[in-house]
């Protein structure tokens, strides 16, 4: 969440308590007789005005790379990412 904030804070795109957070979700399997977390899947949250959104977005679609959490654990766990978008006038 905090690698995603300050690329957006980046284009000046607000990123406050009441406009944006993160539910987080994932799996734990039994793989080869231990328990593994296999899945996470991260649903953000936010809220901003209209003429924002296409920057939003690149900011989404290009976060992950500099995530030092998600770049840890990209190649042994699944990480899926989705971003809602909700319209918040300033």
């Amino acid at each position: 969440m905090g690698t995603l904030a300050s690329v957006m804070a980046g284009q000046k795109i607000r990123t406050f308590k009441d406009r944006f957070k993160a539910t987080v979700t994932g799996d734990i399997e039994e793989v080869n007789g231990i328990l593994k977390i296999t899945r996470i899947d991260v649903r953000y949250l936010l809220k901003l005005p209209d003429q924002q959104r296409n920057s939003a977005l690149e900011c989404f679609n290009n976060y992950i790379e500099l995530c030092p959490g998600a770049q840890s654990v990209i190649d042994c766990i699944e990480i899926k990412h989705h971003l809602d978008m909700e319209k918040k006038e300033d």
